[in-house]
């Protein structure tokens, strides 16, 4: 109790000390008053504040209803969960309905669904409504995204291309993750492929799931989880004599095939053998000489990566995943595969041999049929030598290879021939070349035949003959121009350069073919080594287009070469035909000491209206006629559109080159780097730069100094300098009178030119300050206007709010007059149900009375004829005693 009335004591005394400071200051008190008050005032604000986010709509559906995909638009994470565990295998995509991806996306699933319904199961989750279970408990941060799931394994992520082929053949993989491998043909097939192999050899005949055979299994669903491309293939092989092929003898083992270094087994005694561990030894120790490369589209840094890493060969073509054959894939693969082929392996012989005999089944396949055709046309202008009894006259024909007989060579971008595809229709052609000889005819004669060397090829050739001599460099123009001008084969027929003369191919590949160069073991023989990567042409054919392809091949085929290191592109001919031989041809060429190839440079587009500017605009391709032109002082700008300061500069230059504009020998012109490629010495590492490139003595260009400020009385001071006319005939150097009076000539002439220009530059300001005043009149007119605007804006603004205001009473009247509806109904519907009781009862009570009436009339009627018979019985007594008395 003592110590209660301490404490007591204490707090009270602590009150009163307060009390006591806030008499002594007022202030305080006045300002904890008005904190109290504006904290009550804040929340009885806010507690009386109307919500002012409107709810959310609730979602549609995203897929139709005759769509094969379950869509669970209400985000039903329960309902996904008991579609998935009924289906074996199960495709699920989380999309959000406003995004783009998810929305092309859509039509690729539905694809994909159609044609797999019966197999796999496809679902829909909206992942983006709020109040759906995805949203709160997936917690996504991209769309869409696809998830698999293999006998309740997963989720399987896809991460590839959203295109149905793709996305079908990923499903195909997980459905079937093991190749299963019973023959020695789909032996060779499997370890023929380009993609590192993984195969198990186990015996089906005690068990259908022998011990091992379900963690290879899942070891191959844990490969598709982790690597949505599948760079791994697994197999089982089933047969004993085909895994002794391979030396595996033992049922269980697990074997990693590789192409040039030796295979391995899996180290059971060292790993434990679980399908985490298999894949994790698979993707450690797997061999990769092919690369695919599928850059998502956004910003990413895939391509710069693998550049870095030296050389790299870009092959660009058409792919289809779910294609049974590539024939182009196992060409660049058996390339491949000889290129690095260095120590001569006898695996990789065998390989080679098994690819070559599919190829050759391929064209034989290809080849049948009544009219002959294989995969490619393509055609060569060929010059044929002088009869001798014919003087001055030459025969030109267009000469096919692959085309159909009896159909014309239409060469509108139909590739050329390489100099070894020609060189056999070449021999086959010469040996019937005397009927194609005429005597200067001016039609166009075509004549089809068969090859001596393939007869299930047809070689197509058109032929005119004509008198005067013609050379090798003249056969392009004749064959656009002149050869196939007639009406008959004008129409579309041939294009200008569509057929280059063989002697251009050939000197590119004769060197090639008669020095014997072995592509074998290329690799280890130089310091070139290249490395190869593929793209499918069809999701980046832009890629290949900034790379130097052609923007309107029919035909998206396209190769490169990219060394960041030695800063060289080399493109591959858009003319020629991607396959083995090009392949080989272009890898050779670019492993030799002095690469035959010619660096690829981009050139810009230029327009006829730049010729009439005064600043010459420059190109790649017109760098040598405009800049190095012998007989012109150059000044010359570089820049880059994304140089700042380079746009600046504009008005600068263009004072200057109306100052020149009068002298021929001057010319102001620049070039745009970022857009141009230019050869090593004449680029610059700094933007921007000029430099002046002086009459006949090119080689001696000057840079304009970098600490001088860059005006016009100063560059106008550096290019009369460097000018070697005006640097000979300077007065101060001459000898004679004769010299001082005509360099003073020479400079009364300048003196008047700058003056006309100075008196039209004056003209022009005067024109510039009329142009202003006019801007500035318009200018306040349109900002009266722009405040008129506003006012009528308000007045719309209020008008729209008593609208606003008006259309919310009409819509509280509208549900008051239906809540007053409501209940008229309601009363009406008991009225009705109580006056259908009183009709129920109604005829009830008339049917009751009209049984009691009946009733009634029974007992009257009875009553009534008890009487009668009563009265009736003594007269017949009577009647009987009378009868009775006579007797």
């Amino acid at each position: 109790m003592l110590r209660l009335h301490s404490e007591l004591g204490r707090q009270f005394g602590g009150v009163g000390s307060a009390l006591v400071h806030m008499a002594r200051r007022p202030e305080l008190l006045c300002g904890a008053l008005a904190a109290i008050c504006t904290v009550i005032t804040l929340r009885f604000a806010l507690s009386r504040a109307k919500d002012v986010v409107k709810m959310a709509p609730p979602p549609v559906r995203f897929f139709s209803r005759n769509s094969s995909v379950i869509d669970l638009y209400m985000g039903q994470l329960d309902q996904m969960e008991r579609h998935c565990h009924i289906s074996e295998v199960s495709v699920i995509l989380f999309y959000a309905p406003w995004c783009g991806e998810s929305i092309s996306v859509r039509e690729e699933i539905d694809q994909v669904a159609e044609k797999l319904q019966e197999q796999v199961l496809f679902l829909a989750v909206n992942c983006w409504w709020h109040q759906g279970k995805c949203r709160k408990q997936m917690n996504l941060f991209y769309y869409p995204v696809i998830h698999l799931y293999q006998r309740r394994f997963g989720p399987i992520e896809y991460r590839g291309p959203l295109t149905a082929a793709y996305i079908h053949k990923f499903i195909q993989r997980v459905m079937t993750p093991l190749q299963y491998v019973s023959t020695h043909s789909i032996l060779l097939d499997f370890l023929s492929h380009y993609e590192p192999g993984v195969l198990g050899y186990f015996e089906f005949n005690s068990s259908p799931q022998p011990p091992g055979y379900l963690t290879l299994y899942i070891s191959a669903l844990h490969a598709l989880k982790r690597d949505h491309q599948g760079t791994i293939r697994f197999g089982v092989i089933t047969s004993k004599h085909v895994a002794e092929e391979i030396s595996v003898t033992h049922p269980g083992t697990i074997y990693m095939h590789r192409h040039f270094n030796s295979s391995l087994v899996f180290p059971h005694e060292v790993i434990n053998f679980t399908a985490v561990n298999v894949y994790r030894w698979a993707h450690e120790n797997r061999e990769t000489f092919i690369h695919w490369l599928r850059p998502h589209g956004s910003k990413s840094l895939l391509l710069n990566n693998e550049l870095k890493k030296g050389p790299a060969l870009l092959l660009f073509f058409p792919f289809s995943p779910l294609a049974e054959k590539q024939p182009l894939m196992e060409e660049i693969t058996e390339v491949i595969l000889q290129y690095r082929n260095c120590n001569n392996s006898k695996t990789i012989q065998r390989i080679l041999q098994y690819l070559e005999e599919n190829e050759q089944k391929n064209r034989d396949v290809q080849s049948t049929g009544p009219l002959f055709r294989t995969r490619k046309p393509c055609c060569n202008t060929v010059i044929l030598s002088q009869l001798h009894s014919i003087a001055q006259t030459h025969n030109i024909c267009e000469l096919c290879i692959n085309q159909t007989i009896g159909i014309q060579p239409s060469v509108v971008h139909i590739a050329r021939c390489s100099f070894v595809e020609m060189e056999t229709a070449l021999d086959s052609f010469y040996l019937r070349e005397q009927s194609f000889f005429q005597l200067q005819s001016r039609t166009v004669e075509c004549s089809d035949f068969l090859s001596y060397y393939s007869p299930f090829n047809y070689y197509t050739a058109c032929c005119r003959t004509f008198s005067s001599p013609i050379k090798s460099e003249q056969i392009n123009v004749i064959a656009s121009l002149e050869l196939f001008s007639n009406a008959d084969h004008h129409q579309g027929m041939f294009s200008d350069n569509s057929f280059p003369h063989i002697e251009d191919t050939a000197t590119r590949f004769l060197d090639l073919h008669h020095g014997h160069v072995n592509i074998t073991g290329l690799s280890c023989n130089t310091n070139k080594t290249l490395n190869f990567y593929l793209l499918d042409s069809n999701l980046h054919w832009r890629f290949a287009t900034r790379l130097g392809a052609s923007e309107c091949a029919q035909v998206q085929e396209f190769a490169t070469i990219v060394d960041l290191w030695d800063e060289v592109h080399y493109v591959f001919d858009h003319k020629q035909v991607l396959d083995k031989s090009s392949i080989e041809s272009i890898i050779k060429n670019y492993s030799r000491v002095y690469s035959p190839l010619n660096r690829h440079l981009i050139v810009g587009t230029k327009s006829k209206a730049q010729e009439e500017y005064l600043i010459a605009e420059a190109t790649t391709q017109t760098f040598d006629s405009i800049v190095l032109d012998a007989e012109k002082n150059v000044l010359l700008l570089y820049y880059t559109q994304w140089c700042g300061f380079c746009t600046v500069l504009n008005h600068i230059f263009i004072q200057v080159a109306r100052l020149f504009h009068a002298d021929d020998g001057i010319l102001i012109a620049r070039i745009n780097v970022a857009k141009n490629d230019l050869p090593w010495e004449y680029m610059v590492d700094r933007f921007p730069t000029i430099l002046f490139f002086p009459r006949n003595r090119k080689d001696l260009s000057v840079k304009y100094p970098e600490d001088l400020p860059l005006t016009v009385p100063n560059l106008v001071r550096f290019i009369l300098w460097h000018t070697p006319q005006l640097v000979q005939q300077n007065p101060f150097k001459c000898c004679n009178p004769e010299c001082i009076q005509k360099a003073a000539e020479l400079q009364k002439d300048r003196i008047s030119q700058l003056e006309s220009e100075l008196k039209r530059l004056h003209a022009e300001m005067q024109m510039l300050h009329q142009a202003e005043k006019q801007l500035v009149y318009q200018l306040s007119v349109s900002r009266h206007e722009e405040h008129q605007l506003k006012l009528h804006n308000r007045a719309l603004q209020e008008k729209n709010e008593n609208l606003k205001h008006h259309n919310e009473k009409l819509k509280d009247l509208y549900q008051q007059r239906n809540a007053e509806l409501a209940e008229t109904a309601a009363k009406l519907s008991e009225i009705a149900t109580v006056s259908k009781k009183l009709l129920n009862e109604n005829i009830l009570l008339k049917t009751y009375m009209s049984s009691i009436e009946e009733e009634l009339e029974i007992n009257k009627y009875v009553s009534t004829s008890l009487p009668i018979e009563e009265s009736e019985l003594p007269t017949t007594h009577s009647e009987n005693t009378e009868v009775q008395s006579p007797n």
